[in-house]
C-alpha cells in the first residue's frame, strides 16, 4: 500500500498529545517508557516478550519502522507529550487487513494509562485514515480480557464483527481468543473520533488537516 498524494501524516498533534514517525535518535526514551511498562504490556502485545533489549537493538527497531514509513509500507508512530519530550507509548496503522483497510495498533506506557489517552491516539488515526488515506474501513483487533482496548472500539464507535476463538498464542503459552472491531467510511462522519482535535502535518511540515 502507497500512500496518497496528500500524505503520508509524519506529525499528527492532539488535545493532549504529538504523534510522530519514530526516528533511531529516540531509541533511549522509547526503552525508558517500555522497560517500565513491561508487566502492563506484556500480557496483550507480543513483541513486548522480547524485552529487555538494549538501546543499539531499540534503535534497529525504530530504523526497520522509519524505513517502511518512508516507503510507504507501514505507518507507525511514536506517542509523545505535546511539548515532544516524553514517549507516553506508540500506534500506528498497519496495512495487514487487506486492500482499502488498515488495523490501528496502540500502547499507553503503564504510568499514563486510566487517563483516555488511548481513545484520542487511536481516534487521531481513524481520521488519518479515513480523511487523508480514503480507506474503506479501520480494524481493532484485541483481546476480550483486555478491557481498556475493548472501551476504546466502543468510544470510537466500532462495530464488534466477531470473536475468533483461540487465535493468538500468548506469552504464557495458553491460547487466547481475538475480537475483531471494525469502522466503516460510511459510518465514521457520526462516530466520535470524526470530532476529535486533530492537526496533521506532511514531511515538510505542510499542514495536511
Amino acid at each position: 500500500m502507497t500512500p496518497t498524494p496528500f500524505g503520508p501524516a509524519y506529525t499528527l498533534q492532539t488535545a493532549r498529545t504529538l504523534l510522530r514517525c519514530w526516528s533511531p535518535a529516540d531509541a533511549a526514551r522509547a526503552l525508558r517508557a517500555i522497560d517500565a511498562s513491561l508487566d502492563h504490556l506484556r500480557p496483550w502485545l507480543d513483541w513486548a516478550r522480547h524485552y529487555p533489549i538494549s538501546v543499539e537493538q531499540q534503535a534497529a527497531v525504530l530504523r526497520r519502522f522509519r524505513g517502511t514509513f518512508d516507503l510507504g509500507q507501514d505507518f507507525t508512530y511514536a506517542v509523545f507529550d505535546r511539548g515532544g519530550t516524553e514517549v507516553l507509548g506508540g500506534c500506528g496503522l498497519h496495512p495487514r487487513v487487506g486492500e482499502g483497510g488498515r488495523e490501528i495498533g496502540y500502547w499507553i506506557a503503564a504510568q499514563h494509562t486510566g487517563q483516555g489517552l488511548a481513545t484520542e491516539v487511536a481516534a487521531a488515526l481513524v481520521r488519518v485514515a479515513f480523511e487523508l488515506d480514503g480507506l474503506r474501513r479501520v480494524e481493532i483487533h484485541c483481546d476480550p480480557l483486555n478491557v481498556p482496548s475493548v472501551a476504546v472500539a466502543r468510544k470510537l464507535g466500532f462495530t464488534h464483527e466477531g470473536t475468533l476463538r483461540q487465535r493468538l498464542q500468548a506469552a504464557d503459552g495458553s491460547w487466547r481468543d481475538v475480537m475483531l472491531w471494525t469502522l466503516l467510511a460510511e459510518d465514521y462522519r457520526a462516530s466520535p473520533a470524526a470530532a476529535s482535535d486533530l492537526e496533521a502535518f506532511d514531511v515538510l511540515g505542510q499542514k495536511l488537516l
